[in-house]
C-alpha cells in the first residue's frame, strides 16, 4: 500500500459502490480528496478535471506502459501500452484510416446498411431488448466490414469481446477471467493470421489489407498487426455500444429532450457529446507514475498506479455548471474527456460517433414512438464500462 495518501476517503471506497452509482463518491473526493488512494484497487484516483488533463497530457511522468496492467496484460505490447515513438509509429499506421473524411467515405454506406437490417428484423415485433438485437450487434458488425472479415464471424467475435470487457476490468485479477481472455485473444489472432496470410498482395481497400501491403520499410509485422488490431477492434465496440445505449437511457428519461430529438434528428450528435460527458461509458483512463511526482499537493511514487476518473472530471462543476443535469445546450459540449486526452486520445472517435448517431437515427425513424419498456427498470451500472445491462423497448406492431 502506497503511504503517501493523507486522506482517507478512499478507503470507502468500493467498486460494488461505484458500480452502482459513482457521481456522489466523484463529488465528495472531488471536493475533499482530489487525489485519493483507494485501498481495494491499491490505486490512485483523480477526479478533478485540470488534474487529469494534467496527468493524460504528460506521457513522460504518466506512461501507459505497465507489463501489469490490465490492458497489457490482454492485449500485449500495441499503440495503447506504449508511448514516445514506438506509439507513434503504431498510431501512424492506421491513423488515415480514421480521419473525419475517411471515416465518412468508408464507413457511413456499411453502417447505415447494417443498422437498417438490425432494426427491420425487429421491427414487426413491436419490442426488443436492444442490447443484444442492435447495440451490441451493429459495432460488431461495423468492425468485420471495416477489417474486412466476413458478418458470419460476428457470433465468435461477440463471445471473444465480452471476456476481453471483463478482462479489462479485471481490477481485482482473477485468474480465470486473466487466463479465458488470454486464451480468446489467441483466438483471434489466429483469425486475423488466416486472413493476413489471404490478402497478402491483394489490395481489398478494407484497413486489414491496407496494414498487411504497405510497403516493407514501414509495415507492421504480423504480431504488431494482429496486437494493434486487438485493441482496435475492441474499442471500435465498447465505447459505441455503451453510447447507443446511454442514450436511449438519457432521452427515455429526460421526455422533453426526447420530444425535441425525435422531432429534429440534428440534434443527435449534441445528444451523444453531453452522454459521452453525463454519463462517461469509459469511467477511466489508466496511467503509472514513471518517477516520484507531486500531483495536487499529493506525493505518489514511482510505479503507483493513477486511474484518471474520466467520469468524475467530466462532472467538475469549475467546467460544466450544474454538471448532474442533463443539458444537449451547454456551450461547451465537446470539452468532455469522455474519449480521454493527449497522445492516448481515441483513434476511433470520428467512427464512434457516426455508428452512434447513425444508430440512433435509424431506430428513431423506423421504430416511431420507441419507448422503454415499463416490465424493467432503466438502470445504468458499471464502474469501468458504464451502461445499462439490458434496455428492454417497444413500440406499436404496425409501424412500417
Amino acid at each position: 500500500m502506497n503511504n503517501f495518501h493523507s486522506n482517507r476517503l478512499g478507503a470507502a471506497v468500493t467498486l460494488d459502490a461505484l458500480s452502482r452509482d459513482p457521481y456522489p463518491i466523484f463529488q465528495r473526493l472531488r471536493e475533499a480528496e482530489p487525489i485519493s488512494w483507494i485501498d481495494q484497487l491499491e490505486m490512485w484516483y483523480v477526479t478533478r478535471y485540470e488534474h487529469v488533463q494534467q496527468v493524460l497530457a504528460d506521457p513522460a511522468k504518466f506512461t501507459t506502459r505497465f507489463e501489469s496492467s490490465t490492458i497489457f496484460d490482454t492485449f500485449g505490447a500495441q499503440m495503447l501500452t506504449s508511448d514516445g515513438s514506438e506509439q507513434r509509429r503504431y498510431r501512424d499506421q492506421f491513423r488515415a484510416a480514421f480521419t473525419p473524411a475517411a471515416i465518412r467515405s468508408t464507413m457511413e454506406a456499411p453502417v447505415r446498411e447494417c443498422a437498417a437490417v438490425l432494426v427491420s428484423t425487429i421491427q414487426p415485433n413491436g419490442n426488443a431488448e436492444l442490447r443484444t438485437a442492435f447495440a451490441a450487434r451493429l459495432p460488431v458488425l461495423s468492425m468485420l466490414a471495416m477489417f474486412g472479415l466476413p458478418f458470419s464471424e460476428e457470433p465468435r467475435v461477440r463471445h471473444w469481446y465480452d471476456s476481453f470487457e471483463e478482462a479489462l476490468a479485471n481490477f481485482r485479477h482473477v485468474p480465470a477471467i486473466r487466463a479465458n481472455a488470454r486464451k480468446n485473444v489467441s483466438e483471434f489472432h489466429a483469425l486475423l493470421q488466416q486472413h493476413i496470410a489471404a490478402i497478402a498482395g491483394k489490395r481489398a481497400g478494407t484497413l486489414l489489407s491496407e496494414l498487411v501491403n504497405k510497403p516493407a520499410p514501414e509495415r507492421l509485422t504480423d504480431e504488431e498487426i494482429k496486437r494493434n488490431l486487438s485493441i482496435v477492434f475492441f474499442g471500435g465496440i465498447s465505447t459505441v455500444e455503451a453510447l447507443i445505449l446511454d442514450s436511449l437511457y438519457a432521452l427515455f428519461t429526460h421526455p422533453a429532450i426526447y420530444c425535441r430529438v425525435c422531432s429534429n434528428h440534428s440534434l443527435i450528435p449534441a445528444v451523444l457529446e453531453e452522454v459521452m460527458r453525463w454519463v462517461s461509458p469509459v469511467q477511466s483512463a489508466i496511467r503509472h507514475a514513471t518517477t516520484d511526482v507531486e500531483l495536487g499537493g499529493v506525493q505518489i511514487r514511482a510505479g503507483d498506479t493513477v486511474s484518471c476518473m474520466l467520469g468524475a472530471a467530466n462532472r467538475d462543476p469549475t467546467v460544466f455548471p450544474e454538471p448532474d443535469s442533463f443539458n444537449i445546450d451547454r456551450h461547451n459540449l465537446r470539452k468532455h474527456l469522455g474519449f480521454a486526452y493527449g497522445p492516448h486520445s481515441c483513434l476511433g472517435l470520428h467512427l464512434a460517433r457516426l455508428e452512434a448517431r447513425i444508430g440512433l437515427e435509424t431506430l428513431l425513424s423506423l421504430l416511431p414512438d420507441l419507448r422503454p419498456s415499463h416490465d424493467e427498470p432503466l438502470i445504468v451500472e458499471g464502474y469501468e464500462f458504464r451502461q445499462p445491462k439490458q434496455l428492454r423497448v417497444s413500440w406499436p406492431p404496425h409501424t412500417g
